[in-house]
């Protein structure tokens, strides 16, 4: 499958086990979106997707070619980015100096048209921003990225024996967060654009399935994957999936 997965994963933190042999997979040309709530383990299979934690148990594969072994910095030079939902960008850095970092030639046309309000915040130091110009600059940078991968050749993986060129992949936690509601739908419309129209295998984590997403379910490529306490409680198309109620609170009596 062109694209990335985890096959009957596990992970750790210490003596706690958070993912419990989770087998998932996010295609290529894709907007992948992975629910749950706070613990759910959302975030780890990210993690374990970028490289930052280690499996326990299962695999990781990319393009149908494992890559378990392959160190955090090694996927990255194949084409793999990984937005945080924390300490996402150099917050001593001016937004400036943060793009520059995926662009040294200094070309944000295309993450300045993504996010204008940047634009008057390059001089800016990075830390002093709030979350969710933090969030756009950090997606801006994914964006930079992306774009240079169309136009340089691939680093070959220490662990690949043969020259490969595999989907590019974009991680992005919470990627809305501190944003407003019209930020956040253009944010979502680019996210599906570089899966859709540059064939990006694009996964993003959110605790609900955004608005935006729901109404461009029926046009565009949306895969949810719901996870529940470190395994996978639902998989299949946004159009299917209907999200669990929730649970009347308790009235404690007086």
């Amino acid at each position: 499958m062109k694209g990335i997965e985890l096959r009957d994963a596990r992970a750790r933190y210490g003596p706690l086990e958070a993912l419990h042999g989770i087998t998932l997979a996010a295609p290529a040309a894709t907007l992948t979106v992975l629910l749950g709530r706070n613990g759910s383990g959302r975030t780890t299979v990210l993690r374990a997707l970028a490289g930052t934690i280690p499996l326990s148990e299962g695999a990781v594969l990319r393009d149908g070619r494992d890559i378990t072994r392959h160190a955090a910095h090694e996927r990255a030079a194949q084409g793999l980015c990984f937005v945080p939902d924390r300490q996402a960008v150099f917050s001593s850095l001016t937004v400036a100096e943060n793009l520059e970092l995926c662009d040294v030639k200094g070309d944000f046309g295309h993450a300045l048209a993504v996010y204008p309000e940047l634009r008057p915040l390059l001089p800016r130091r990075a830390g002093t921003l709030s979350g969710g110009e933090q969030r756009m600059l950090a997606l801006s940078r994914a964006l930079l990225s992306q774009a240079l991968l169309t136009r340089a050749p691939l680093t070959p993986a220490p662990h690949s024996p043969t020259p490969h060129s595999p989907t590019a992949v974009i991680l992005v936690d919470e990627p809305t967060q501190g944003m407003s509601p019209t930020v956040a739908a253009r944010t979502y419309t680019h996210l599906t654009d570089l899966a859709t129209d540059q064939g990006a295998c694009v996964v993003v984590a959110d605790q609900q399935l955004p608005p935006a997403l729901r109404e461009r379910a029926s046009r565009t490529a949306v895969v949810v994957h719901e996870l529940r306490r470190g395994t996978v409680a639902f998989s299949g198309e946004a159009a299917e999936f209907s999200p669990a109620p929730t649970p009347p609170s308790r009235r404690v009596p007086e």
